[in-house]
């Protein structure tokens, strides 16, 4: 069978250390079993590398969107997916003034022969003004948005409604995919540990907290390892058991190595206890789901957050988790799974921590509750459906001028 058009994805993409390349990894994954009969490209940054994947975005040239251009052109694609946050297309000149994404703005123009579907990742309750006015033109100019929650849908609406502007009508709503093919049962914890070297110590208990992911200064480690020698003794004085912290991770960030420092130096204190263990690791592909495999539940404490691929992962892992709200699309995933607690404060913090250790039937519960919320609604198969729904509306308003009528629920 003849290849139909291909699909092209704009990104940045592995190996660079940066969670929307691991998530344009893990979706033009999806995107490929479902589209058969197409190729799934990437046009990257520079830094990006592989099979179908062509580095062309070098931030440093203020038209850096002019050789993708050509490419998406050269390429005639069936649909254009641009994975966007703001720093990624942010050209910044010799003064350090950056153009606030017009040069996204001008790649979008540029390629609007073709049905374009934009996927921005950062899209905040409370928006600044530059963030409104680039929505706004953002909405303008391509076919379809995807937004992650419905909360920032409907609080767009307040917020140009304020405006007196328009709401865009062409805004779907479609949540951070998650893998549905991990399949580690409780009997496989052993081998996972093993795996991992983590059997090779002996201190170490069977009852692991985690905390897991990119070590930056945004995810606040420090609350939880503040706390966690009395936590820990609660937690054995009310069922018999000893529970470990289990901080794994590495910093990406040098702008966040005084936190990061300060962080391990907890993390060390808490080991020479015999309490706590830190485990170095690269987050990203099969590694980052075995270590978070290998906890009873996770604590995501993060004070600045609209989705998070870390969360992604834990649902995947139908893991109970602890996270902070409000906190967006954290607290929006949380309610709407109903797989974890939340805290507001270090002392609601210590209190659901000590809660979920010693409720096995909680912890239960909660880990129902993910597969049903991933069988349902985030598992990257459904996701990929989604993404289908909307190439459709976009080649359908592309080239049959069919409106696009996606009205706010609230």
């Amino acid at each position: 069978m003849d290849k139909g058009q291909p699909i092209v994805m704009i990104s940045s993409f592995t190996p660079r250390l940066c969670g929307i390349a691991t998530f344009t990894e893990e979706a033009r994954e999806f995107l490929q079993r479902l589209y058969t009969n197409r190729d799934v490209l990437v046009i990257s940054h520079i830094d990006g590398e592989g099979k179908g994947v062509f580095p062309l975005i070098d931030m440093k040239n203020r038209y850096w969107w002019k050789p993708v251009a050509k490419k998406i052109k050269k390429l005639a694609p069936y649909a254009v997916h641009i994975e966007h946050e703001y720093g990624l297309y942010e050209y910044v000149d010799e003064r350090g003034i950056g153009d606030e994404n017009q040069g996204f703005l001008e790649l979008l123009n540029a390629i609007n022969e073709f049905p374009t579907v934009v996927e921005p990742h950062t899209i905040h309750g409370r928006l600044r003004d530059v963030e409104e006015n680039f929505i706004y033109n953002l909405c303008r100019i391509a076919d379809v948005v995807i937004f992650k929650h419905e909360y920032q849908k409907w609080r767009l609406n307040w917020t140009f409604t304020q405006r007196k502007w328009p709401m865009p009508e062409n805004i779907m709503v479609i949540p951070h995919g998650a893998r549905p093919d991990i399949k580690w049962e409780s009997e496989d914890i052993p081998r996972l540990k093993k795996e991992l070297g983590l059997s090779k110590i002996p201190y170490l208990s069977n009852n692991l907290v985690g905390l897991v992911g990119w070590i930056q200064s945004n995810k606040r480690w420090d609350i939880l390892t503040s706390m966690w020698e009395d936590i820990s003794i609660e937690i054995e004085k009310r069922t018999g058991q000893s529970w470990d912290l289990l901080a794994a991770g590495k910093m990406r960030d040098p702008n966040h190595l005084c936190d990061y420092q300060k962080y391990i130096k907890e993390i060390e204190l808490l080991e020479k206890k015999g309490i706590a263990h830190y485990y170095e690791f690269i987050p990203r592909g099969e590694i980052y789901y075995k270590v978070m495999a290998v906890c009873e539940f996770i604590v995501l404490p993060s004070v600045d957050e609209t989705q998070s691929g870390t969360l992604a992962r834990i649902i995947s892992l139908k893991k109970p988790y602890i996270t902070t709200a409000p906190m967006e699309g954290l607290t929006a995933q949380t309610l709407d799974s109903e797989g974890g607690l939340l805290f507001t404060n270090k002392k609601m913090l210590k209190e659901k921590v000590i809660k979920l250790a010693c409720d096995k039937i909680l912890r239960e519960q909660f880990s129902k509750n993910l597969k049903k919320y991933l069988d349902e609604v985030v598992s990257w198969e459904i996701v990929a459906k989604k993404y289908k729904d909307s190439y459709k509306l976009a080649r359908s308003k592309k080239i049959n001028s069919v409106d696009i009528n996606l009205p706010p629920d609230f």
